[in-house]
């Protein structure tokens, strides 16, 4: 692999990697708040997957980039500031309600799917043998979430309504998931066709669930440098005692 190949698929990466961190920190403050006590433990086990998996794609990057494989990732998630990340808008919102959470996951999961599906048969063995590890806990999580949201479209009138809102306000940011990562080369998959795979698996969910899927021109936003507020909030508590305990044994 030439050098720029290997820093694109690194930048890549690191952008797995921060998609996964920022939505499992997300998922994590519904711990003592979700609305029921199983999706109170589905939901935790859900971020600690995550975590796990954003671990994964900054392990891998950090190889790329000649880096210690085991404190590549602490480097990457503490010693940065929020706009050195390059995560999408979507998992950076707040929480909101239990729909619209609910959603964002639902549509992020979908996404994941199709695009471990791919990765799992990229021409790097290091890269195919990680999205082959991560793809059964996703398959996990999509399964759970779909169901949420059939639930809570057929549900009541109000549940309809507030997913209907959730749905109106996060389908545009969901586009940003498909950015292209510049030249994807013979490892990555491309951002049309991941958004074509997608499409086909929410919008029958989506329509089943008596929900209408808005029509939206483009993400609010076109790379992955452009951040909300809401970010520089997350990153700092995140990384509040590492930087009160710089340089720390853990």
């Amino acid at each position: 692999m030439n050098p720029g190949s290997a820093e694109t698929l690194a930048n890549y990466l690191v952008g797995l990697g921060d998609d996964e961190l920022i939505l499992a920190h997300r998922a994590s403050e519904w711990a003592g708040h979700a609305p029921i006590l199983e999706e109170d433990i589905a939901f935790a086990n859900i971020a600690l997957d995550e975590m796990g998996h954003a671990a994964a794609w900054y392990r891998l990057a950090g190889e790329l980039r000649d880096q210690t494989a085991e404190t590549y990732p602490d480097q990457m998630v503490f010693a940065r500031h929020a706009n050195e990340f390059r995560n999408v808008q979507m998992v950076e919102l707040p929480n909101g309600d239990w729909a619209f959470s609910l959603l964002r996951q639902y549509l992020f999961d979908s996404l994941e799917a199709v695009r471990l599906e791919a990765l799992a048969n990229s021409d790097w063995a290091p890269l195919a043998d990680t999205a082959a590890k991560i793809r059964p806990e996703e398959l996990y999580h999509i399964r759970h979430t779909r169901a949420w949201v059939r639930r809570l479209g057929l549900g009541t009138d109000e549940s309809n309504r507030r997913i209907q809102q959730a749905l109106d306000e996060l389908y545009p940011y969901a586009l940003q998931l498909f950015i292209s990562a510049g030249d994807e080369g013979e490892f990555l998959p491309g951002g049309d066709a991941l958004r074509v795979a997608w499409e086909a698996e929410v919008r029958p969910v989506l329509t089943e669930s008596n929900l209408a899927i808005p029509e939206v021109e483009g993400p609010p936003a076109r790379t992955r440098d452009e951040h909300t507020p809401h970010l520089v909030e997350l990153v700092e508590e995140m990384q509040r005692v590492a930087r009160q305990e710089v340089g720390a044994q853990w």
